[in-house]
């Protein structure tokens, strides 16, 4: 990274406005363009102005359900049409809206009903439906309950199709009227943080913090009517829900989808643009490197003339004559086909939510593919900045979005100020005093540099800085990030606070591994049994230390612990937008980690659960 600096600014004139203004503006603009796709057995499209009509009956259902300009409405669903369709319904109404995680257990559920003081909540179906009544018992006062899924509604829980229909009689004009009455500095939505750590506090965001957001992120992420993209990042996330504004506005049209099921969905509906967290960029780079055999060493070859094209297109300069015929063979050979994957007309990914390995991005730019790595986060609408295709670095979230001013504090903290910088926590000032200076500049609680030239790189959460018994700080992200480029790694997580030393647990790419151990004459079908093995065990800390080499000794892990099943949201060791959330794994492992500081390990390096 070039010399680094404390201060840098994209200065611009942002316009103040609401997500109302725009929302209005867009469907006079696009009509009858199709904006939301619906698949499976209900198949169906939205045109902007079906969307309109869905928003104007929404509106007036939500006045005549008791809910005033300023109440709260809560929105507990799966990614779906309606998700949006509600959310629209709630700003034309000026009610403020609450997303929920649909992964999230009933007594949170039950928290954050309770502390927004939501008055009615959307729900898919039977499963969250049941959730809600579950977390009823626990709250002051009843709410309204709406079922997207109208085979679920009954018992007290009203249809979507019925709650809709109370607002049949809305005029336009009044629908108007009561939509444009909102404020850029009114509150739009209440987003709780999933947090790694600590405690959800809600997040209040106004129309312009959004809007603002909307517009910046515009002017450098070029969207158009013809685009295609699937919504599969979880909508109560703040990423997801802004590009998808951002869509809109461009006249994209919008599948909604889930993360589960975007690898095939990709090669059916084949999008043009995606935002993404790291953890799909991972999977999809696994699968590729996992190959073994003679495919194995043809997709090696291929990487390593992709990662030397890569290095030529970030440096900006042409790639040597005989690397471009090298180049053109692997592209037939293997990149196609990756390409093909992801639906084949794909203009570009966005990366948000986490950090991207360096070298997982290189793999698809080599491949054809770019990677658009962001930063952001709930406090900040999300994005405050972003690689483009005119400023490109891999290893950097990018340059500041216009209108954003970035600064790093003494301890290496990044600060950020600008229009899209939340109002504050909801009915935590004290909290929200402490975290937006008088003067306006947000600390992020992230660690980071600035290029001489305006890039940040992110280097580490604040609160994820490991502190050795010797006093000595550790990044974990640039350890975990530095394993999880090796084909036999799926998930790493550092740990050692107040330790000797940091260790890591290391989830292993079990298709990988299986590949290899076919090779040797071992079991692969009992993946816990085979990371008893000394052989796979000898391969694996090979493997891993190889990666680590370039580390200082105080960095470098000293035991290495092997899990046999991946973190996930369900059993808490990830938040909903996949990050790791290191006290949980380090509370589940806790008996291992133990191991690994006893005096009787000290010449043992490989555990296992």
């Amino acid at each position: 990274m070039p010399d680094t600096i404390n201060y840098y600014a994209n200065p611009a004139d942002v316009p103040t406005g609401t997500l109302v203004e725009l929302f209005l503006d867009t469907v006079d603009k696009h009509g009858d363009r199709e904006a939301y796709n619906v698949t499976g057995a209900a198949a169906r499209t939205f045109t902007y102005n079906q969307v309109r009509d869905e928003a104007r009956r929404g509106a007036a259902a939500l006045a005549r359900s008791g809910l005033k300009r300023g109440d709260r409405a809560a929105i507990l669903a799966e990614n779906r049409a309606e998700w949006a369709l509600a959310d629209w319904s709630c700003l034309c109404a000026g009610v403020v809206d609450v997303p929920i995680y649909s992964t999230l257990p009933a007594y949170q559920v039950a928290y954050i009903l309770e502390d927004s003081g939501a008055a009615l909540v959307f729900v898919s179906d039977a499963e969250q439906l049941a959730k809600v009544r579950e977390a009823a018992n626990g709250l002051t006062r009843e709410v309204e309950v709406v079922v997207f899924d109208g085979s679920a509604a009954g018992d007290g829980a009203v249809s979507w199709d019925d709650f809709l229909a109370r607002g049949d009689d809305a005029t336009e004009d009044d629908f108007v009227a009561g939509a444009r009455a909102a404020g850029p500095g009114d509150v739009a939505t209440m987003i709780y943080t999933s947090g790694t750590t600590g405690r959800p506090k809600g997040v209040m965001l106004t129309h312009d913090n959004v809007a603002s957001n909307i517009w910046a992120s515009g002017q450098i992420l070029e969207v158009a009517p013809g685009d295609v993209s699937i919504s599969f990042l979880p909508l109560s996330h703040v990423l997801q829900r802004m590009v998808d504004y951002m869509f809109f506005v461009g006249g994209c049209t919008i599948t909604h989808g889930a993360i589960d099921t975007v690898a095939e969905d990709m090669k059916v509906l084949r999008p043009t643009v995606l935002v993404s967290v790291p953890r799909l960029y991972e999977k999809v780079y696994q699968k590729v490197v996992s190959a073994s055999g003679v495919k194995g060493k043809l997709v090696a070859w291929a990487t390593g003339v992709g990662r030397r094209v890569a290095l030529h297109r970030e440096a900006g300069t042409a790639p040597p004559f005989l690397l471009k015929l090298k180049y053109g063979l692997a592209d037939r050979l293997v990149f196609t086909k990756i390409r093909a994957a992801v639906g084949g007309r794909l203009r570009f990914f966005v990366s948000g939510g986490a950090a991207l390995a360096p070298e997982i991005n290189r793999f698809f730019l080599g491949a054809g593919i770019t990677i658009l790595e962001g930063y952001g986060l709930s406090e900040t609408s999300p994005v405050t900045n972003v690689n483009t295709f005119e400023h490109f670095r891999v290893g950097t979230v990018g340059k500041p979005v216009p209108g954003t001013e970035i600064k790093i504090a003494g301890d290496g903290e990044i600060l950020i100020r600008g229009p899209q910088v939340m109002k504050g926590y909801y009915g935590l000032d004290e909290m929200t005093r402490e975290v937006i200076s008088d003067d306006g500049w947000f600390s992020t609680g992230d660690i980071g540099e600035l290029s001489s030239d305006g890039y940040l790189k992110i280097t580490d959460r604040k609160k994820d800085l490991i502190k050795t018994s010797g006093g000595k700080y550790i990044a974990p992200q640039l350890i975990e990030n530095l394993l999880k480029k090796n084909a036999f790694v799926d998930q790493a997580v550092v740990i050692g606070e107040g330790r000797k030393f940091v260790s890591v647990l290391v989830v292993p790419a079990f298709e990988r591994l299986g590949g290899w151990a076919g090779g040797a004459g071992l079991d692969a079908s009992d993946g816990a049994g085979l990371l008893e093995d000394p052989r796979c065990q000898a391969l694996l800390q090979d493997e891993f230390f190889g990666e680590l080499r370039d580390l200082a000794r105080f960095e470098t892990p000293k035991k290495i612990g092997l899990i046999a099943e991946a973190f996930t949201v369900e059993d808490g060791t990830l938040t909903p937008t996949q990050k790791v959330r290191r006290p949980a794994v380090t509370a589940k492992y806790a008996d291992l980690i133990d191991s690994f500081y006893r005096p009787e390990s000290v010449q043992q390096t490989m555990f296992t659960v």
